[in-house]
């Protein structure tokens, strides 16, 4: 009798408890994980919500501190009032007068 196994006894509900308990222990850790990560992510999200209204915020107040500028319609390398420019006609009858032209 003294050889034989027991499978239930005081010992193994020791066991059961034990496994239990590190269940417990372990669901705890896992909702301070969670919260430690939902912390975090709180204020990484908020950090980057402040960024860019600050962001937004500079930018509508450079604008507004700007003149406005009244733009030209006048491209910047067109030619001044009365300057001379080189005209290249490529119109049909001058073709075929050049065409005529040449030996």
């Amino acid at each position: 009798m003294g050889s034989q196994r027991r499978t239930c006894g005081p010992q193994s509900h020791v066991s059961h408890f034990f496994i239990l308990g590190f269940v417990k222990e372990d669901k705890f850790m896992n909702d301070l994980l969670a919260l430690i990560y939902l912390v975090f992510f709180a204020a990484i999200a908020g950090g980057a919500f402040a960024l860019m209204s600050q962001n937004l915020r500079s930018s509508q107040e450079r604008n507004s501190l700007q003149a406005p500028r009244k733009r030209s319609r006048v491209h910047p390398e067109a030619p001044q009032p009365g300057e001379e420019v080189l005209y290249v006609d490529f119109s049909r009858e001058r073709l075929e007068q050049i065409y005529q032209q040449t030996p």
